[in-house]
């Protein structure tokens, strides 16, 4: 009986730190996803679904090919792994694209946003290239089974833009999916 009670507060206490960084993380998303910077995003096309999750659909945006010209301050060494600032503004279109980039934080200026990417190795021949490619975890999206091929066919004809989130942090979460600048799914807070 008296080793009873040790192994039940342990199990309570278990159970209270997985249900508090499973909220933390819920939290977390939708926190960016209330009070982010809205932005939208051109896509551009490409394919494919996840046997494990059903139908999804790849998203690149132009913003993911950003020009070495535009990255500003010291430019890391082959094979290091950073994660790229980059500086977005509103076009005259309503899309948001790259005005600057750097691999230090970028301070916050009027009329913008920074998106942080995901972590990038860079190899040698990058700097030669004109452009680096970065992904920012926007990149799919998933959709219910059989709806994917549609909006895979509107993406590949330009129809297709995503409105998303963006922290302070720079961290992104698409709020919405669009199709001809009507949102086909939007995302819950919760």
């Amino acid at each position: 009986m008296i080793a009873a009670k040790p192994f039940a507060a342990a199990a309570l206490f278990v159970a209270l730190l997985q249900t508090a960084i499973l909220g933390y993380m819920i939290e977390g998303r939708a926190g960016i996803l209330r009070s982010g910077t809205e932005v939208l995003l051109k896509t551009a096309p490409v394919d494919p679904r996840d046997l494990l999750r059903g139908d999804y659909v790849v998203l690149t945006y132009d913003i993911s090919l950003v020009s070495i010209d535009s990255i500003t301050g010291p430019k890391p060494q082959a094979g290091e792994v950073a994660r790229l600032h980059v500086r977005l503004k509103p076009q005259t279109d309503g899309f948001w694209s790259v005005s600057e980039a750097s691999f230090d934080p970028l301070a916050s200026q009027e009329g913008s946003v920074v998106l942080v990417s995901q972590p990038v190795t860079i190899y040698e021949w990058v700097w030669q290239t004109g452009n680096l490619t970065v992904s920012y975890g926007l990149e799919r999206y998933y959709v219910p089974e059989g709806e994917g091929k549609p909006i895979e066919d509107g993406r590949n004809q330009g129809r297709v833009s995503v409105a998303v989130r963006i922290s302070d942090t720079g961290q992104g979460q698409i709020r919405a999916l669009m199709l001809d600048g009507e949102p086909l799914y939007e995302e819950p807070l919760y």
